[in-house]
């Protein structure tokens, strides 16, 4: 499970798409890039394999509600 997941715009000009993000996922602090096209550019490389294609859906989820959901 995410916990404390944030995201700040790339660009002063908050309009232009791209987003860091970051959270906490087994007691350890993990942070990447969210792109316009939904790709993910990880900063940290500490999730396990196996777990990152659970994260990464989770993250979708997470950028879909705060981003694309609130420009409605």
């Amino acid at each position: 499970m995410l916990t404390h997941f944030q995201i700040q715009s790339l660009y002063e000009d908050q309009r232009l798409p791209g987003w860091l993000f970051s959270f906490y996922f087994q007691q350890a602090k993990h942070q990447g890039i969210y792109l316009p096209n939904g790709t993910i550019k990880w900063s940290t490389k500490q999730i396990e394999p196996e777990q990152i294609g659970q994260i990464e859906k989770q993250i979708h989820d997470l950028m879909i509600f705060h981003i694309y959901d609130r420009q409605r």
